[in-house]
């Protein structure tokens, strides 16, 4: 039977906290904790503080069988993880001799003298169980503190991402006859439509169930559907998310573009590459954002017929022989007809921003996207301009996943409907 053991990540770093690294090793433990079947409700950064990490400890030891914390074990002053789980578990650290003739070894076969501060790693909190580290030098550990566990290990994400696979799963595994129980997810990803509307859709029934259970993530453009199962086996797990995903995909999987790791980007160029279609962009005040997107792809390029850069709205009235007064959205459907027509490409995406405007809710300037397929065109205006963080990353999402409905209706249209 699969059992509600709860876990909490702590991971340990000023350098996290001041937003000089992105936190993934939080994301890379979650996702195996979530494969065992282990519960995770709640994670914690905390800065090189020895007081406040074991604040933290002794408050994730209070609701949860297992605290794995991630950083501050190597050599220097401020690698304070270990007199923080000591102090959070009320146990001293002790000396270990061994340890430090191991990390000498290490060295010696790097051929890199050791330095004196690295005498601070061969300390653990008293009767903590070592975890040998043969990928680095910073020793992890394991503390049994009132039935409950504290897993330390080092921040390194190479070093970190061995021992959980070789060292901290099997213990858990072992630790609490988890057996093959499992927390297994699917994500189905979403283009062209917002996430209320795909709320409303799905309906109550399916987002409400226990398990599996759906749950909606919005980023810029697109809409995630993650269905996640708790179950004994692997063949339960995919049983039950795939029972689900029938159901999904019934109410709205003219929607879905992909699932787990596919991009947009991606599907949308074996698209083209499969009917033999290319592409023509048209970009003026932004750059060349959207068409790098597409020839970052692999197989990109290929597909990618004309693109056609204005550094102004002006410049592109210019081209067009448009006055003036001519809103940004009518210039973006214009450019992309115009672009269409001339590159005799499948479609053509324009986008028109305003590359002096941050971001004015109630701009109807600020920046246009348009799609034109011939017989068919579709646009969307925004309040931000070229200067504002959304730009890149909405223009792009938007203009792709317009641009991979619109090619979905035509190609899957049947014949006779054409």
């Amino acid at each position: 039977m699969t059992q509600n053991i709860n876990t909490e990540i702590i991971a340990i770093g000023t350098e996290i906290l001041l937003g000089e690294i992105t936190d993934t090793n939080s994301v890379h433990i979650a996702r195996l904790l979530r494969d065992i079947g282990m519960n995770l409700y709640y994670m914690t950064s905390v800065g090189d503080n020895e007081k406040r990490i074991a604040e933290c400890v002794r408050i994730a030891l209070s609701r949860a069988e297992v605290v794995i914390t991630c950083g501050g074990l190597g050599p220097t002053v401020d690698d304070v993880t270990r007199q923080g789980v000591a102090q959070a578990t009320d146990r001293s650290l002790v000396f270990h001799q061994h340890l430090l003739d191991k990390i000498a070894e290490r060295f010696a076969g790097f051929r890199v003298q050791m330095t004196d501060n690295n005498r601070r790693q061969a300390y653990l909190p008293a009767d903590a169980v070592l975890i040998e580290n043969p990928v680095g030098t910073a020793p992890a550990f394991i503390v049994e503190h009132e039935g409950r566990v504290v897993i330390s290990l080092p921040g390194v994400p190479r070093e970190m991402k061995y021992l959980m696979a070789e060292s901290v799963i099997p213990f858990l595994r072992a630790r609490f006859n988890l057996g093959s129980d499992i927390i297994k997810a699917r994500v189905l990803r979403t283009a062209g439509i917002g996430e209320s509307t795909l709320d409303s859709l799905i309906g109550e029934a399916l987002l409400q169930q226990n398990n599996p259970t759906v749950g909606l993530a919005a980023h810029t453009g697109q809409v995630d559907i993650r269905i996640t199962a708790k179950a004994d086996s692997v063949e339960d797990s995919d049983r039950m998310i795939a029972a689900t995903e029938r159901q999904i995909r019934e109410r709205i999987g003219q929607y879905i573009y992909g699932t787990d790791d596919e991009r947009i980007e991606s599907v949308l160029v074996h698209l083209l590459l499969e009917h033999g279609a290319t592409l023509a962009v048209s970009e003026t005040g932004i750059g060349d954002t959207v068409s790098r997107v597409i020839e970052a792809v692999e197989q990109g390029k290929q597909v990618i017929q004309t693109v056609e850069i204005y550094p102004l709205p002006d410049v592109l009235r210019a081209a067009l022989g448009a006055d003036e007064t001519t809103a940004i959205r009518t210039l973006a459907e214009q450019a992309a007809e115009r672009l269409q027509k001339q590159s005799n490409a499948a479609a053509a995406i324009a986008i028109v921003s305003d590359p002096d405007l941050r971001e004015r809710a109630d701009s109807e300037g600020g920046t246009a996207i348009a799609v034109f397929m011939p017989g068919n065109v579709r646009s969307r205006v925004y309040g931000f301009g070229g200067q504002s963080d959304l730009a890149a990353a909405w223009v792009s999402s938007w203009s792709l996943s317009m641009l991979w409905r619109m090619l979905k209706e035509k190609w899957d249209m049947p014949e006779q409907n054409r």
